[in-house]
């Protein structure tokens, strides 16, 4: 379809993507491989399928719905091979939704509906429209006009992004954005290598420049032990944030939760947890002290 792109969920009544109750527009795609990445089917920019093991009852409705015949049952359930074409039709007939297609393409003027079907309830919450992902900078092509739409409608927008992108991209799309979640994993680039699949300098580069044009941003710290609780990364991040010129942003510190192993396997794909676990409340609390002794408004989030 012409000026579309692939969304692979919206979440209605968002209460922690941005002020207000938000309807939240989730785009598939993303340049990082975040080693706890809580929705692994956002990192393709391919339709994909995704098949739960325990919904599914056997009772082969998705076997003989598929036209091209790429489905079979085993005794490790449903099993697709190279024919598959992800047409969806598997997935309209299960019974339990077991068998679910990930992506569905729809055009600037699909988006804006769904948007203002949720005008009203924004309206009386001073919410909006927030873009997540995956990384919606990626999607930048599509983005602009809606964003513009919304503005013409007086609609709060909300990008909650990685910063991976080119510079230009990311002033264009400040332009018609009012206010940015950006997230900060960690400091020492070859760590967020390790961790992510890409340095950060990039990230970097593109949070102070944001800061120089005057942009209303959040900041988002994931904070997973082992990865990124070390005294050094904490005062540095600190530093680096107390240092953005402008209006200084708030911070809120996420917690880790391991709740999406499940879809990793229904995708197919080798999780390894290692040892990422979740802060002791203890230690969360003295990362919060860091960032308000160097001026930072600090949030613990979930």
């Amino acid at each position: 379809m012409k000026n579309s792109t692939l969304i692979f969920d919206v979440k209605r009544y968002a209460i922690n993507d941005g002020p207000g109750i938000r309807i939240t527009i989730f785009l598939k795609g993303c340049p990082l491989r975040c080693k706890w990445c809580h929705n692994p089917e956002s990192q393709s920019r391919k339709a994909e399928r995704m098949y739960a093991f325990d919904k599914c009852i056997g009772c082969q409705e998705c076997v003989n719905a598929c036209k091209v015949n790429a489905l079979e049952l085993t005794g490790q359930g449903i099993v697709g091979n190279d024919l598959c074409q992800l047409g969806g039709d598997c997935a309209e007939v299960c019974p339990t939704k077991a068998m679910e297609i990930v992506g569905e393409a729809k055009t600037t003027s699909q988006v804006m509906q769904l948007i203002k079907k949720e005008t009203l309830l924004m309206d009386t919450s001073q919410g909006g429209v927030t873009f997540s992902g995956g990384e919606p900078l990626m999607h930048h092509a599509f983005l602009l006009p809606v964003l513009d739409a919304c503005g013409q409608e007086e609609i709060h927008r909300c990008i909650d992004t990685s910063g991976y992108a080119k510079t230009d991209v990311l002033l264009n799309i400040a332009k018609r954005t009012d206010l940015f979640l950006y997230d900060l994993k960690m400091m020492d680039s070859d760590k967020h290598k390790k961790w992510t699949g890409v340095h950060n300098e990039l990230i970097l580069e593109n949070l102070k420049m944001l800061a120089t044009t005057g942009a209303n941003f959040n900041i988002r710290i994931p904070l997973i032990k082992g990865v990124n609780d070390d005294d050094k990364n904490i005062l540095d991040s600190a530093r680096f944030i107390a240092a953005l010129p402008g209006q200084k942003p708030t911070v809120n510190l996420l917690k880790f939760h391991n709740i999406a192993e499940k879809k990793y396997r229904n995708l197919g794909v080798d999780y390894d947890k290692g040892d990422m676990e979740a802060l002791s409340v203890e230690r969360e609390q003295e990362i919060l002290n860091v960032f308000e002794l160097y001026g930072v408004h600090t949030t613990l989030g979930g």
